[in-house]
């Protein structure tokens, strides 16, 4: 996946997350739980729509490459 993809995907499943947030207009550097007000449900919510849109397999030794717009895009353009 390239990070045009990545973000793409990205954006996508923030949508579903936080309809009410622009998701265009949120820096790549915030991270996302604490400006998108995610609990541990939405996050985990979050991750598995990643995974499953992206196609990439996310364990739990990664939520921590998922935690900006800039990281999760590198991660998941990552080989």
């Amino acid at each position: 996946m390239n990070t045009t993809e990545a973000l793409e995907t990205i954006t996508q499943v923030l949508r579903r997350i936080a309809p009410d947030v622009d998701v265009d207009e949120l820096p790549d550097d915030v991270p996302l739980r604490a400006e998108l007000e995610l609990d541990s449900l939405d996050f985990l919510s979050f991750v598995e729509q990643l995974s499953k849109t992206s196609g990439r397999r996310i364990e739990e030794a990664d939520y921590d490459a998922l935690s900006t717009k800039a990281s999760c895009i590198e991660f998941l353009s990552a080989t």
